[in-house]
């Protein structure tokens, strides 16, 4: 895998770059007036919350890489002027179409521009800018963090490199292109992006927005930045943190390597040095870190990290940063299943499917508050986890994760993947996405797909998949969320609307659910469209909204009793049409009181019920079962019934390719009757449920009572109440469970379990 950066008339550069995290951007910014011209948002679109924060005069004026920081710098953010043009016309010259305020798209209201640019056009940026007279000597880097998808950058008429890329940061030395005397310098950008048109990753953005499908961002989309640099400077730090041992190990990538440099490292707590050392720049570094305190969600501990690249004893660069030590694993249940660990204990994972989208900005988020907000928010809400969803946010979006304490599943943006150059660049995007996240102690899972969007056959997945896992052994991959499991990487998952629903538990993958829920509720006033709007299941009221969420809520504690380890809500907020979020798409109203929220997320963590078994199901080990695909005779429900002639074969029982099922026995006719001998030494039976995969309708029968009917497809395994009359049908000795379930179209799957819950 190789990036697709390219400095004009030079080798390839490795754009995606990995450097050590901060505390505390504490930067002195150099600053400068941004071309002359007006900006306002684009009227009668949906704004957010923090709207009325944007200026033209700063806009997102943070340090924007929390990993690496040094105290010069400039910031490029501001109006600029921009031209739409045919995608192979010259550039427009002088003859610019306007102001647009970068670093917000063109599509996007706070742009100040709210237009589409589409495939057969191609997008212009020029603005000029000084150079501080104090970095006279110094090599000047022009940074880019983010352009969607084809950029060409121009110095004083001078190409100095292309990228492509969408969600990558990439730079290029522009010293031997800035004009003598240090006056204005003309910075021009050319951008092509055929959004969904193409089949590069993407992500949600379409050129004709609808249902789940959303505005395409083109052009630049984060921070435009200069940094002066010496010659020999520290390009990318990656650590790698190793909280068994309590250690971190420090590799540098420089910018002009040479013999002789020394990379020196010091890790600090509250101020005090706690470890240092030093080595050749050229090998990894490790500090041991005494009686390390480890990062953790509620405990989202972070240690400082001073470096320095050294030369004959002189300090040549020098930069601070942060690091967290903490472990995500996966570990054994009471059961033999798989769970997710962290710091070699088990935590249920629970939050949003986190989008990442805003009605003004689009892929930008307004301000770093914004980004802030939404994260605070999720952990306010009760819950630890989002699963950044076929988005990658800006640097300070992970950084706000890492500080506050917000576990991150980070998907990879989907794309067309349908022809080899296709899937070559997929392969070097998704390398630069990891790079460019590696340090970030909030990142514990890679998703490379998602329900099956680019996927590759199943080779294919369990390919990419196993190429994660071994580039960054630290953290743990999902093969795909959703629909099209390989079989690979450390967990199973599925989706189910509403759900809740679990995959098979089983002894090598963590049984999780990547999304569920999507209940709508849309909030006049605070809609990205008045009418029109949808979610997968919608409500009308408060009232009714809050009463299926805790519906919802109660089925998933069961499920993780029984041992699903993380679930992802759909979703944060409203997204354009959906009005499916807990928060309106503008971040101005939480739909469900924040302290009721809390309250019910916190029973799954905590106190959950007791499940034992009576009648194991076959997601682990197989159960023999007596089968028949033809009608039998009546009362064959009954405990007496004589299914002698019946086959056995072990479930679970069905064809295709059900999600979250692990198949046994072939089942492919229209219909399967099931009967199941068993012992049961007796007691209560006041919480027995019925654990059950059904693809589709299926009715069960306990001696004869019917205990349960349920329609449709279950998407995996769903616990079932037994009405307490037929719970009284289970006696103490023999018992017989009947099942039947029938087939009309699709993949098929039938497999029972009965168990209580205490």
């Amino acid at each position: 895998m190789t990036p697709e950066s390219r400095p004009h008339g030079t080798p390839r550069l490795m754009a995606a770059v990995v450097l050590v995290l901060m505390v505390a951007a504490a930067a002195a910014v150099a600053t400068q007036a941004p071309p002359a011209g007006g900006w306002k948002p684009v009227e009668g679109r949906l704004l957010s919350r923090f709207a009325p924060d944007v200026t033209p005069a700063g806009p997102l004026p943070e340090y924007p890489r929390p990993q690496l920081v040094r105290s010069a710098w400039l910031n490029l953010n501001g109006l600029w002027q921009y031209a739409i043009r045919p995608k192979d016309a010259e550039a427009p010259g002088a003859a610019y179409d306007g102001a647009i305020l970068v670093p917000f798209a063109p599509e996007s209201s706070l742009s100040g521009v709210g237009k589409m640019v589409g495939p057969d056009n191609r997008l212009w940026y020029r603005r000029t800018f000084r150079v501080p007279a104090a970095w006279a000597g110094k090599r000047i880097w022009l940074r880019f963090d983010a352009v969607d998808w084809d950029a060409t950058v121009i110095v004083n008429g001078r190409r100095v490199g292309t990228h492509t890329g969408g969600y990558d940061p990439f730079a290029f030395d522009v010293t031997d292109v800035l004009a003598a005397g240090g006056g204005e310098q003309e910075l021009v950008l050319s951008v092509w992006d055929p959004s969904d048109a193409g089949p590069q990753p993407r992500g949600k953005q379409v050129l004709k927005p609808r249902g789940i499908w959303y505005t395409p961002t083109t052009g630049i989309w984060q921070t435009v930045w200069l940094e002066p640099l010496p010659v020999q400077a520290i390009e990318r730090l990656k650590l790698t943190p190793d909280a068994d041992r309590g250690t971190v190990t420090i590799e540098a990538r420089r910018y002009a390597p040479g013999d002789g440099c020394t990379l020196r490292a010091s890790a600090l707590a509250g101020g005090q040095t706690v470890a240092s050392g030093e080595g050749p720049a050229s090998a990894p570094l490790r500090l041991t870190i005494p009686r390390p305190h480890l990062w953790a969600p509620g405990d989202p501990f972070l240690y400082d990290l001073k470096v320095a690249l050294v030369r004959n004893g002189t300090v040549i660069d020098e930069a601070t940063g942060y690091f967290g030590l903490r472990k995500i694993s996966l570990g054994p249940g009471s059961d033999g299943a798989a769970r997710l660990l962290i710091n070699g204990k088990p935590l249920f994972q629970f939050g949003f499917l986190d989008q990442g989208f805003w009605p003004d900005g689009l892929h930008t988020p307004p301000t770093d508050e914004a980004m802030r907000f939404d994260i605070a928010s999720t952990l306010g809400f009760g819950m630890n986890l989002a699963r950044k969803h076929i988005k990658v946010e800006p640097e300070r979006w992970y950084y706000w994760a890492d500080k506050l304490g917000l576990l991150v599943w980070q998907d990879m943006p989907s794309g067309g993947n349908d022809t080899p150059e296709a899937r070559k660049n997929f392969a070097s995007e998704w390398q630069r996405l990891i790079d460019a996240r590696y340090n970030h102690p909030s990142i514990v899972m890679w998703v490379p797909f998602n329900e099956g969007w680019g996927q590759p056959d199943a080779d294919g997945t369990r390919a990419v998949a196993e190429w994660t896992a071994q580039y960054d052994p630290t953290r743990l991959v999902n093969n795909t969320s959703g629909w099209r499991d390989a079989g690979a990487g450390h967990v199973a998952d599925v989706h189910q609307y509403p759900g809740p629903s679990m995959p098979a538990l089983e002894r090598t993958r963590a049984a999780v659910l990547g999304e569920f829920g999507g209940l709508g509720l849309p909030t006049r006033g605070h809609t990205w469209q008045d009418e029109k709007n949808w979610g997968y299941v919608s409500y009308r009221s408060p009232v009714e909204l809050q009463q299926a969420y805790q519906e919802r809520l109660a089925q998933l504690r069961l499920l993780v009793a029984r041992g699903l380890s993380a679930a992802i809500y759909t979703q944060t907020t409203d997204v354009e049409i959906e009005t499916n979020g807990l928060m309106t798409y503008d971040r101005a109203i939480v739909k469900i009181p924040q302290a009721t929220l809390e309250t019910l997320h916190r029973t799954l963590y905590k106190d959950l019920p007791l499940v034992r078994t009576i009648l194991p199901t076959s997601e682990l080990d197989g159960r023999a079962w007596r089968y028949t695909t033809g009608e039998p005779a009546a009362g064959w429900t009954a405990p007496d019934f004589d299914d002698g002639t019946w086959q056995s074969g072990p479930a679970p029982f069905g064809g295709g390719k059900p999600e979250g099922v692990p198949l046994r026995t072939p089942w492919t006719s229209p219909g399967i009757w099931l009967r199941q001998a068993f012992e049961w030494a007796g007691g209560g039976t006041d919480g027995l449920h019925l654990v059950l995969t059904h693809d589709e309708d299926a009715a069960v029968f306990i001696n004869g009572v019917e205990a349960a009917r349920v329609a449709g497809n279950s998407t995996g395994y769903v616990m079932v109440p037994v009405p307490a009359g037929a719970a009284t049908a289970l006696k103490p000795g023999r018992n017989v469970v009947a099942v039947h379930c029938r087939q009309t179209k699709g993949a098929q799957a039938i497999d029972v379990g009965i168990v209580l819950v205490r």
